[in-house]
């Protein structure tokens, strides 16, 4: 492979960290559905959000995309209308299980 071959074997370490994050981020709205700090009806914006992607109905000929954006839009929102403390809680609950499996993985990660 010539150094200007955009295909390659290796996945860049930037990749990983994407998908860690999407994952945390799903793993966070999960947490926040069960906890009951939070508002019934806010925990409908989520639901909603999935019942129209897998929906037969769309708003728009652009079904992908819109599709993307509706559930995008809908989980962030979620998100950012839960309580503060609440969310930082389960952050920091997510944060230090990664570490700890970490741990146990024997994984060592270089902050600099």
């Amino acid at each position: 492979m010539t150094q200007g071959d955009s295909k390659s074997i290796i996945p860049s370490p930037g990749k990983n960290s994407e998908v860690r994050s999407l994952l945390n981020q799903l793993k966070l709205i999960l947490r926040l559905l069960g906890d009951d700090r939070v508002n019934v009806a806010l925990k409908a914006l989520p639901l909603i959000s999935v019942l129209y992607l897998i929906s037969p109905f769309d708003f728009a000929m652009l079904n992908p995309i819109d599709d993307a954006v509706v559930l995008g839009v809908g989980l962030y929102t979620f998100v950012e209308l839960c309580p503060d403390d609440v969310v930082e809680e389960h952050r920091q609950a997510l944060a230090a299980s990664q570490r700890a499996k970490n741990a146990v993985d024997g994984k060592a990660r270089s902050d600099s």
